[in-house]
């Protein structure tokens, strides 16, 4: 699942990473670029609370092989032809992609690891690996023929599906929601009984959504420009720009581990509440620190955007309950690409001043989304027995909440 997770989550990355080649080839505005990565997160925004629900009333683990290929079609196609509007279409269409895996894998990871975070941060890892890896990838194919080899950026996805259909085979439990009105056992993971959906808590879950939110906003508008503003302020060309957007992908990887171990000694409330004050300080470093120096802040704003990353998940999962699969789609899905809703407001005003300008106001969201965790609560985890979906496995770590 982690590494079907990465050949999925290459597709996010991929996106930013092409901008600075729309800009150079086909003279993009910064406006316009920063409509790609729009494009990408629209209609995924919207399709994503969608794809939760249905997973949350039935299983569709066909979802995860066939919306790695979409994913991976769309941006493999974002090249050919020079029509802006086609572009957009592609790569909105890869969004839906995206948009469609994440819920079911988020409910099939979660009963594959048996409540553990430190199992989820390991799947949560493999998403941030395959942001990490895209700007990798997209140099290494732009080399070999500019915009018009992006037919080659579908390998991932093929891998992507295999190992998902790979992981399901492996899976092999059965799932007993086949129709609604039908419901597993329960304590699974994604069951929609009465008891959980009484115990949903629909006001800390809103207060962790909109925390995720301001998260979003700073990690898109970064990931969309970074590569431009290195070269801006480093003075260095197209490398000094896909080595910072590389530092900014590849810290995340570190800190979604560290988040996932940090959280099984402490609460997970407390290590998301300094992992955001951690991103206050490291952004301001992003944006008025001039020279070589620029890449320790934004190896700093990788690790506070990524510490709560999967901690986000579970918690947004044990908030509710009754409804895994929508608890998913939000804070693995929705919350994250809404983030590209802001992008070309960020475009728009580096246009008009320059960028440093335009990436600024990014340094308040992680306090505002520090104010909103500030009341949340450490969900209960009470003793469950050891057949339970979401016992302590062997290695002694707890589930994250009661689900039954």
């Amino acid at each position: 699942m982690s590494l079907g997770h990465a050949c999925v989550d290459v597709y996010q990355g991929a996106v930013a990473a092409l901008v600075p080649y729309f800009v150079s080839e086909r003279a993009y505005s910064y406006a316009a670029a920063s409509g790609l990565v729009l494009a990408a997160s629209l209609l995924s925004s919207v399709v994503q609370p969608l794809f939760g629900a249905l997973t949350d009333r039935w299983a569709m683990p066909w979802l995860l092989p066939a919306s790695a290929l979409l994913g991976g079609v769309g941006v493999a196609l974002s090249g050919v032809g020079g029509s802006y509007a086609l572009t957009l279409a592609v790569v909105a269409v890869s969004g839906v992609g995206v948009a469609a895996y994440h819920p079911e894998a988020a409910r099939v990871a979660r009963r594959a690891s048996r409540g553990s975070h430190t199992a989820m941060g390991w799947f949560s890892l493999g998403g941030n690996l395959g942001f990490a890896s895209a700007p990798l990838l997209v140099v290494a194919v732009i080399a070999t023929g500019g915009l018009g080899a992006t037919p080659l950026l579908v390998v991932p996805a093929l891998a992507g599906a295999a190992l998902c259909a790979a992981a399901l085979r492996a899976l092999k439990a059965p799932d007993a929601r086949t129709a609604p009105g039908v419901h597993a056992s329960a304590g699974e993971p994604g069951t929609a009984g009465s008891d959980d959906r009484h115990s949903d808590d629909w006001p800390s879950f809103a207060r962790l959504s909109g925390a995720v939110v301001c998260r979003s906003i700073v990690f898109v508008g970064l990931s969309t420009f970074i590569s431009l503003y290195a070269r801006q302020r480093t003075g260095g060309g197209e490398v000094s720009g896909t080595a910072a957007l590389f530092v900014l992908y590849i810290g995340g990887a570190v800190g979604t581990v560290v988040g996932g171990k940090l959280a099984s000694r402490h609460d997970r409330i407390t290590v998301v509440r300094w992992s955001y004050v951690l991103t206050v300080l490291a952004v301001a470093g992003v944006v008025l620190v001039p020279g070589p120096l620029l890449y320790l802040f934004v190896a700093l704003t990788s690790a506070g955007l990524y510490v709560p990353f999967s901690l986000h998940v579970t918690l947004g999962q044990d908030y509710l309950p009754g409804r895994v699969g929508t608890a998913g789609g939000v804070t693995l899905g929705l919350t994250v690409s809404i983030g590209g809703l802001a992008s070309p407001l960020v475009g728009a005003v580096a246009d008009a001043t320059s960028l440093q300008t335009a990436l600024a106001p990014l340094i308040a969201l992680p306090a505002l989304g520090w104010l909103l965790l500030r009341t949340l609560h450490e969900p209960e985890a009470p003793h469950l027995p050891a057949s339970h979906p979401l016992a302590p496995t062997a290695a002694g770590s707890r589930p994250a909440r009661r689900t039954g």
